[in-house]
C-alpha cells in the first residue's frame, strides 16, 4: 500500500517540474450550495491536467536500462500528454496508444510533445489492450495511467498541496475513472486529516468503480459514451479499488446533462475552463451533495476540452435556459411579409441571429414561405411571450429544439 511518505518523496521529485496549482475560493458556488467551496485548479497544470504528476514520478523511478528501452502508454488524452512531456524531459522514446475517437486537440498536443501516437480502439480499454501488445513486442516500459504505486503517489501530491493550503478541509470531491487520482489524494488527505470526507464522482454512463465497489472486486462494464472521456474507464485497477475501499467515504454518479451544465456553469459563472472529467465534481456539488456549512475542495482535474465541444455545450445550454430559441412559422409569399414578422420580433426585444426563408419544402402551402428564426432571448418567459404574441397576430408557431 502506498504511504504518505511515498507521496512526500514524489513531491520532492516533482518540486521543480509541475506547477503548484492554486486553491481558489469560489464565491458563486459557495453562495449556491451554502458551503465554503474551493477549486483545486489542476486544469491550469502543465499539459492542462494533473496527469503529469504521476507520469513523471513513474518515469523518474525507472532504471537507466529501462529508460533506454523507452516507454509506452494508453490514454484517452491527458495521461498521454503527461507521459509524453515526462519522456521528453528525460529524453527517452515514447509511444502512446489513444482511442480513435479521442479529442483531436489531445491527439495533436500529444504528437507535438514528440510522442509516436497510434490510434486504436473506440474507448480507453481497447487502446490499453493494444498498448500492452506493443509493450510485449518491443520491451518498452508500460506506464499505467492509474494502477501503479508511483503514478498514485505522484497524483497524491495534489492532496498534500490541499492540506498545506487548507488543513481544516472537511470534504474533498474528486473525479474517478480508473481510480489513480482519488487513491493518491485520499491517502494524503486521510493521513493528515482522518476526519475529512473523500467523495468520488463518476459519470453515470461509465460507473466502473461504483460497480466494482458494489461487487467487492474489479468489475468490467460496457457503459456508454460520455462527455467525461477522461474518466471513461471500463474497469478500475485492483490496487486502486483496494485503496478506494479503505479511504473513500462515498461515491456518486452524475448524468451527461449534469456534466454539460457544470461545464457551462464553470465557464460562465466561475470563469473556469474544465473538460467533462474536470467538471464532474462541480456537477455532483450542484446536484447530488449536501455541503451546507462545510469547507469543501473540488478537484478540477483537467481543462483539455475541444473548442467545438464547448460551442455545442454553450448552444445547448442557451436553448435549455431560454436564452436562445429556434422558431418556425409561415408568412405570405409577398413583399414586406418577412419585414412585418421581423418587426414584431424586434418590438418584443429579441435579437435575430439567423433567418432561413424556404418556399420549396413539402409542408409549405403554395403562396407561402416557411421562416425559420434563430433568436437571442432573455429567458423561457421571454420565449413564451414571443410565441403568444405571434399566435395572437395570426401566425402558426412551432418551437424547435
Amino acid at each position: 500500500m502506498i504511504t504518505i511518505e511515498d507521496i512526500r518523496k514524489a513531491q520532492a521529485i516533482l518540486k521543480n517540474v509541475v506547477h503548484r496549482t492554486a486553491l481558489t475560493y469560489c464565491s458563486v458556488l459557495s453562495e449556491i450550495t451554502g458551503g465554503e467551496i474551493y477549486l483545486k485548479m489542476e486544469n491550469l497544470q502543465k499539459t492542462g491536467a494533473f496527469k503529469i504528476r504521476g507520469a513523471y514520478n513513474k518515469i523518474a523511478h525507472l532504471s537507466e536500462e529501462d529508460k533506454k528501452k523507452g516507454v509506452v502508454a494508453a490514454s484517452a488524452g491527458n495521461h498521454a500528454q503527461g507521459v509524453a512531456l515526462a519522456a521528453k524531459t528525460f529524453g527517452i522514446p515514447v509511444t502512446i496508444v489513444m482511442p480513435r475517437y479521442a479529442p483531436l486537440s489531445k491527439i495533436t498536443r500529444t504528437k507535438n510533445l514528440g510522442a509516436q501516437v497510434i490510434l486504436e480502439g473506440n474507448v480507453f480499454d481497447e487502446a490499453y489492450e493494444a498498448a500492452l501488445r506493443i509493450q510485449e513486442k518491443t520491451g518498452a516500459v508500460f506506464v499505467h495511467p492509474f494502477n501503479d504505486p508511483y503514478v498514485i503517489a505522484g497524483q497524491g501530491t495534489i492532496g498534500l498541496e490541499i492540506m498545506e493550503d487548507l488543513s481544516d478541509v472537511e470534504m474533498v470531491v474528486v473525479p474517478v475513472g480508473g481510480g489513480g487520482l482519488i487513491s493518491g489524494v485520499s491517502i494524503a488527505i486521510k493521513s493528515m486529516n482522518p476526519n475529512a470526507r473523500i467523495i468520488g464522482v463518476q459519470a453515470e454512463n461509465m460507473p466502473s468503480m461504483v460497480a466494482s465497489l458494489r461487487k467487492g472486486r474489479t468489475e468490467r462494464i460496457e457503459g456508454k459514451p460520455t462527455l467525461a472521456d477522461g474518466i471513461a474507464v471500463k474497469k478500475p485497477g485492483e490496487l486502486t479499488l483496494e485503496i478506494v475501499k479503505k479511504y473513500v467515504d462515498e461515491m456518486v454518479t452524475v448524468s451527461e446533462e449534469e456534466i454539460a451544465d457544470a461545464i457551462l456553469f464553470l465557464l460562465e459563472q466561475a470563469k473556469v475552463v474544465a473538460e467533462g472529467a474536470g467538471a464532474v465534481g462541480v456537477a455532483a456539488l450542484l446536484n447530488k451533495l449536501d455541503v451546507r456549512g462545510k469547507k469543501v475542495v473540488v478537484v478540477i482535474s483537467g481543462g483539455n476540452i475541444d473548442v467545438n465541444m464547448i460551442d455545442r455545450i454553450i448552444n445547448k445550454g442557451l436553448v435549455k435556459s431560454g436564452r436562445k430559441a429556434f422558431i418556425e412559422t409561415f408568412v405570405m409569399d409577398r413583399p414586406g411579409a418577412l419585414k412585418e414578422l421581423l418587426g414584431i420580433i424586434a418590438e418584443l426585444g429579441a435579437n435575430v441571429l439567423s433567418v432561413f426563408h424556404n418556399r420549396s419544402a413539402k409542408d409549405v402551402p403554395i403562396g407561402f414561405a416557411k421562416i425559420e428564426l434563430e433568436l437571442e432571448t432573455v429567458d423561457e418567459k421571454h420565449v413564451g411571450e414571443i410565441e403568444r404574441v405571434l399566435i395572437a397576430k395570426g401566425y402558426e408557431v412551432k418551437k424547435v429544439g
